[in-house]
């Protein structure tokens, strides 16, 4: 029955999950969803400004310390290390509801593409970001990056077993491509309202936080592979490196 319990609360965080990464996309994009990110009335500045703020650090302050070595071994005193990762993503999915929710519109223009050439191309790599960021999920490994993977081999009674390490696809490019792709759907954008700049500012200095955190842990996981891969590719911007160790 435990099994069975862990398998379903691995699935129904994935599902919560699924759904706000879609909102996601409607919400940066202002598209389909009924609360983006500059409908609604705009509020006074500094008071929206702190809410959205708010907003931001909480989801950036979960993502992060949940994702360090130090508190999974903490935390997995606390509930079965087999829903962890489970938790790790119904938390995150739950914060960034929350942040679809309550943001509060800041809608003075930044920039405003008009010429329908120039719009068009934002809006494909709008969504070309977003196509890198699922593809890059499935490169490292989908069902084991949500969670999914962990609980069913929990469900099966098999050992989990940590994923190797490989250079492949976009990671041959990038070390980071899923980060790549988040900048570049949250920038690229026909109108750029004061309110989405702020979102594209923070999350983009987030990220990039993010990945110095990351680097330290899979340097200490990997060891000199590691350092070797961040000697020949790239951060983040694809440009040629050295090969030389």
């Amino acid at each position: 029955m435990g099994r069975t319990l862990a398998f379903v609360y691995g699935l129904v965080s994935y599902l919560v999950f699924f759904i706000a990464f879609l909102y996601a996309i409607g919400f940066a994009g202002n598209i389909v969803v009924p609360k983006s990110i500059d409908s609604g009335t705009a509020g006074p500045f500094v008071p929206s400004l702190i809410i959205d703020a708010v907003l931001l650090g909480l989801f950036a302050i979960q993502h992060s310390v949940m994702a360090r070595p130090g508190f999974k071994r903490w935390w997995t005193g606390f509930i079965p290390k087999p829903i962890e990762r489970s938790t790790y993503v119904l938390l995150s999915s739950l914060l960034l509801i929350l942040l679809f929710w309550q943001w509060s519109p800041i809608l003075s223009v930044v920039w405003s593409v008009a010429n329908p050439a120039g719009s068009f191309v934002l809006t494909a790599l709008f969504w070309a970001g977003w196509l890198l960021v699922l593809l890059s999920t499935f490169v490292i490994n989908h069902f084991d990056l949500f969670g999914l993977r962990q609980v069913y081999l929990f469900q099966k009674g098999k050992e989990y077993t940590d994923l190797v390490f490989k250079k492949r696809f976009f990671y041959k490019f990038v070390r980071h491509p899923l980060l790549l792709g988040f900048i570049i759907a949250f920038w690229a954008t026909p109108k750029m309202t004061l309110g989405h700049l702020v979102f594209a500012l923070a999350t983009t200095a987030y990220m990039l936080i993010a990945i110095q955190l990351e680097e330290r842990d899979l340097t200490s996981i990997h060891g000199d592979s590691y350092r070797q891969y961040q000697r020949e590719v790239s951060m983040l911007i694809p440009l040629p490196k050295s090969k030389q160790g």
